[in-house]
């Protein structure tokens, strides 16, 4: 059996279900490995049903072997409903996350007899720990990335405005093979590089700025996630001071992550240091985040994370400090959890580099 299918059958066992109903489109991707844009599953202990329109029946029996293609004539909640009466499912789990409040009502209203049980983050959690071919489209997306850099890094200089670089990164990617962005990039100079999300502006790099680029494509599905931040032209002590910081942070948690630590325990590695450095008011987001079909997704790696690290989580390690009006810095690699530590995907040199 498909180890995804065998993982939402054993969440099925677990919560005394008698099916699921997947709407969300990434967990409906994970779990038949349809790229459509309409489609919904209904998982039992011993059916795999797909429900989509006339418009994707086709692409759903091409690209979903193991389930049976279902077309949705009429009201979709009414054939639903069918749906479920057909297959006896008294006790449905459903995305709660995802599901709106009137998609909810409109399930309470047509589904007869159907006790729906919120699933919180359970099905999304089965989706933390990735599979070879999962780890292999990541890995293809990192290694665009980083070539992306290598490419935009001549027009890192003044007078060049943040949304050129941003365009020509998602060009140079689109072209080497992803099918877009995974988020929209961040580049952030001089103050604004204190904006931890600080997405491209019309703002053009001058001498003596901080460059932060935050970014990351996406490979048959899966994201990737990198970020460095460069100095152009004149380099000051405190932009020394704070960039060696942030290295070492990023540095020495990299060296510590293993698998069996909770992520509050991977935060604290980095945030203790740059703490004792006196900035630790100025880090504050989480050193990092899984991604997957999602930019973010679990596990967080934050002060509250409580998820224990796995061999195939893949993870952000990204330290930064950020000061309103001066500058910010941060350094961002994608790591793979095994079985002794961690396999970083990002090779790109992290020294401090003045443009």
């Amino acid at each position: 059996m498909d180890r995804r299918l065998a993982r939402i059958r054993g969440l099925i066992r677990e919560e005394g279900l008698d099916g699921v109903f997947i709407s969300s489109p990434v967990n409906t991707r994970y779990f038949s490995r349809f790229t459509g844009t309409t489609g919904y599953l209904l998982i039992t202990a011993g059916e795999n049903l797909f429900v989509t329109d006339f418009r994707y029946t086709r692409q759903a029996k091409d690209q979903c072997p193991g389930f049976k293609v279902m077309e949705l004539p009429g009201d979709m909640w009414d054939r639903l409903n069918s749906i479920l009466g057909e297959y006896g499912i008294k006790k449905l789990g459903f995305e709660d996350s995802f599901v709106t409040y009137r998609q909810y009502h409109k399930m309470k209203e047509k589904f007869d007899n159907v006790e729906l049980v919120p699933m919180g983050e359970k099905a999304d959690r089965i989706r933390m720990v990735k599979d070879a071919e999962e780890i292999g489209f990541i890995r293809t997306a990192a290694e665009i990335s980083e070539q992306a850099l290598r490419h935009v890094k001549p027009m890192i200089r003044p007078g060049t405005a943040e949304k050129d670089i941003s365009t020509e990164l998602e060009v140079f990617m689109k072209r080497a093979g992803c099918s877009g962005p995974a988020f929209s990039f961040i580049v952030a100079s001089g103050w604004r590089s204190a904006m931890p999300h600080g997405v491209a502006s019309e703002k053009k790099i001058r001498d003596g700025d901080f460059v932060t680029i935050d970014f990351g494509g996406k490979y048959r599905g899966y994201c990737s996630d990198m970020t460095r931040t460069f100095v152009v032209g004149r380099l000051s002590p405190k932009q020394k001071e704070i960039y060696d910081i942030v290295l070492t942070a990023q540095t020495e948690a990299l060296k510590g992550i293993s698998p069996g630590m909770i992520g509050s325990q991977a935060d604290s590695i980095a945030r203790d240091i740059i703490t004792k450095a006196g900035y630790g008011e100025y880090f504050g987001h989480g050193l990092g985040h899984g991604v997957g079909l999602q930019i973010h997704e679990a596990p967080t790696i934050s002060a509250k994370g409580d998820i224990a690290l796995e061999p195939g989580m893949a993870v952000t390690v990204e330290p930064g400090i950020y000061i309103p009006e001066f500058g910010g810095v941060r350094i961002e690699d994608l790591v793979i959890i095994t079985d002794n530590g961690i396999e970083n995907l990002n090779q790109a040199g992290k020294e401090l580099t003045v443009l």
